[in-house]
């Protein structure tokens, strides 16, 4: 009797742990295909939300926030335009040095080209458009959609109160700055397509065409009475702009010089060389005793102060002052559109000064480096910027040595004609024509000239040049940059280890004469006190 008893419940416990083995089983089926259900409902919601293929799931899920797609498509990818064309519209002239406050505009209109008989002026831009006129060419151009990371508040007003501020207060108060940055998606040149890129270097061109004399130049600034040899110095922009008014291009005049631009003008040659030497020189083209310095920023060997380097290129009679001003005017006069920047030489450096201080994009060609300048102008450079995310473009070629960098030298040719051309780095891209070893050419100044580039270059290659971040780089590496507190703390010390009657601590040293008169040969042969 007991051992049927425990046989029962022996078989009772069997059968029970089979139905609970069972159950189990099933809620774990239950629980697997749970899961799954709502994995792929997850699934499929994420789909939909990051391709916006229901609109109506969107109000749905105003919460939720999908993960990033494993393989996000590059923002880089063009979103390619309907060829259009650009035509030049506008010349702006701003002054410099003395009349630095004149600031004018010519209307490019029919009734101007008539009257000039600027029709038949066939002035090569380059051997495709010979028999065309730089008045009147139509040029085309493709566009692709680049994302941009750039300052928030782009103004004109808030910047220049920022490097207002910079130029006063130094990087030690600018570090402290934190700036708002956003995102945009901005329609830019077609880097990827030969015909946009030769179009922007002929508008490059086009900056170096002499102008008539005759005109109606309206005043853009405050009226003055100035009316003869207003333009003999200056910067001057030409003013392009597409079909429907959507697009503008400023493209920036470089260098004055037969040997530079082909042009043969002269006009401001005296004012480009200062401008030259005062942004791609270490320190105010001091590069020996029989230099004439464009500033009075050297201290002693190899040691130059920062703060007025600083200072100097923010002065309004200088070009980078000039350049923001043009664009000032042109933001303002065209309101809505997209605007570009380009330029050849000097032209292609301050279009990249500029570009990087409002987030715009640009392409230059043949500029010397503008890194050191952008840094001493504490230009705006967004937080751990991604390589795609840059939307500066330096075009060039190998057997160039003011773009290379290396136009340095007592025996080089731009030290023989005045030039300090000291720097290598560029901010950006570059997109580099390795001429040198495609084509054998040797590095020659006059390969520098716009012209030898369009026809040369960029009509001979079937591609444009693959465009990469710059490696890197540093301008100036055997000099010492102090600062003014610096400086005095020197002349401090020196006074009192030399002097054994002082017993001050503070400078005795004779405040630092200023040179009224070169020679030709750059001795200072009078001076005058500050």
């Amino acid at each position: 009797m007991g051992q049927s008893n425990e046989k029962s419940s022996l078989l009772i416990n069997h059968q029970d742990n089979k139905i609970n083995k069972q159950s189990r089983g099933k809620w774990l089926n239950y629980t697997i295909l749970s899961i799954s259900g709502v994995i792929i409902f997850l699934l499929i919601s994420y789909y939909n939300l990051y391709n916006n293929s229901d609109q109506n799931l969107l109000s749905n899920f105003t919460n939720f926030n999908p993960l990033p797609p494993i393989f996000k498509p590059s923002p880089t990818l063009p979103s390619q335009n309907q060829q259009q064309t650009f035509q030049l519209k506008h010349i702006y002239h701003h002054n410099v040095k003395t009349h630095n406050d004149i600031h004018r505009r010519l209307d490019i209109t029919s009734e101007f080209i008539e009257i000039n008989e600027l029709n038949s002026n066939y002035e090569i831009l380059s051997s495709k458009y010979s028999s065309k006129s730089p008045w009147n060419i139509q040029l085309p151009f493709k566009s692709q959609n680049v994302e941009l990371m750039r300052l928030t508040d782009r103004s004109p007003d808030f910047i220049e109160s920022y490097l207002e501020y910079a130029r006063i207060h130094g990087s030690q108060a600018i570090s402290k700055i934190n700036l708002d940055w956003d995102k945009s998606i901005v329609e830019s040149p077609n880097i990827t397509d030969k015909e946009t890129i030769i179009t922007l270097a002929l508008m490059s061109s086009n900056a170096y065409v002499e102008i008539p004399q005759t005109g109606d130049w309206r005043n853009v600034s405050w009226n003055n009475s100035i009316s003869h040899g207003w333009d003999n110095d200056g910067l001057r922009g030409h003013i392009f702009v597409n079909d429907d008014n959507s697009t503008v291009v400023i493209s920036f005049k470089g260098t004055s010089a037969a040997y530079i631009s082909s042009s043969g003008s002269d006009d401001t040659v005296e004012q480009d060389r200062d401008n030259d030497n005062l942004l791609f020189s270490c320190c105010c083209a001091r590069v020996g005793y029989l230099w004439k310095t464009v500033c009075d920023c050297y201290v002693n060997s190899y040691t130059c102060d920062q703060r007025c380097l600083e200072r100097e290129l923010y002065q309004k009679d200088k070009y980078y002052h000039a350049a923001m001003d043009v664009y000032r005017n042109v933001s303002s006069q065209y309101p809505n559109s997209n605007i570009w920047l380009t330029g050849h030489s000097l032209g292609g450096s301050l279009a990249s000064l500029v570009g990087r201080t409002f987030g715009l994009p640009t392409v230059t060609f043949e500029a010397p480096g503008e890194l050191l300048a952008t840094k001493r102008l504490h230009l705006p450079f967004p937080p751990g910027l991604p390589d795609y995310m840059e939307g500066i473009w330096h075009f060039g070629h190998t057997a160039d040595p003011i773009f290379m960098g290396v136009c340095n030298g007592a025996s080089s040719s731009c030290s023989v004609a005045g030039y300090a051309m000291e720097t290598q780095c560029h901010s950006g891209k570059q997109c580099v024509y390795d001429v040198v070893s495609d084509k054998g050419w040797h590095v020659n100044l006059l390969n520098h000239r716009i012209h030898t580039v369009i026809d040369d270059v960029l009509e001979a290659y079937n591609d444009t040049a693959l465009c990469i971040k710059t490696p890197p780089c540093r301008d100036c590496f055997n000099w010492n940059f102090v600062t003014e507190d610096q400086t005095s703390s020197q002349t401090t010390t020196e006074t009192s280890t030399t002097s054994l009657s002082s017993i001050s601590a503070t400078p005795t040293s004779e405040v630092p004469e200023k040179c009224k008169k070169w020679t030709w040969y750059g001795r200072c042969i009078e001076y005058e006190k500050h």
